[in-house]
């Protein structure tokens, strides 16, 4: 598997440790990447985290912008200046800088959730919350999702 999938919640230790899901640093390691690129999520409270593709997509990401322009600035300063890359030990555990737990909320356990490209890690509770948003939406987004046609794609707004 070359995608980071499912989602996983592990406890924090009195050092401050997480278990990095072996599947995830499975992916990690396919993609050649020593660590986990890793920064406060725009738009949640939860951090992102990957490897080289996350990483190669920022840089894409940031590289059409205008350089020295205003929104450069502010989106290379969103995704560049509050990251940190995360090392993972011998025995597949990181340490979450506090600045980062803050900003997700995160205390004594985190959950980790595959997104293909990237993972999130989530204080367990607001995931959860997340979750059953996340799920509600899809449920009445279904039509886009190919649900009402019998050839499984989207259902058409024009007829």
């Amino acid at each position: 598997m070359d995608r980071f999938v499912s989602s996983f919640t592990n406890r924090i230790d009195s050092k401050g440790r997480v278990s990095v899901p072996a599947s995830f640093r499975t992916v990690l390691a396919q993609e050649g990447y020593d660590g986990i690129y890793c920064y406060p999520s725009l738009d949640q409270p939860a951090l992102d985290g990957g490897g080289r593709r996350l990483v190669d997509k920022i840089s894409e990401l940031v590289g059409e912008l205008a350089p020295y322009s205003d929104e450069y600035d502010y989106l290379a300063i969103a995704l560049y200046g509050t990251s940190d890359i995360l090392s993972v030990d011998g025995d597949g555990r990181t340490i979450l800088p506090e600045r980062l737990r803050e900003h997700a909320g995160i205390t004594d356990k985190v959950t980790f959730v595959g997104l293909g490209d990237k993972f999130q890690m989530w204080e367990p509770g607001r995931f959860d919350e997340h979750m059953a948003e996340s799920q509600r939406k899809v449920r009445d987004l279904r039509n886009l999702l190919g649900a009402g046609r019998k050839d499984g794609g989207p259902a058409s707004t024009r007829e």
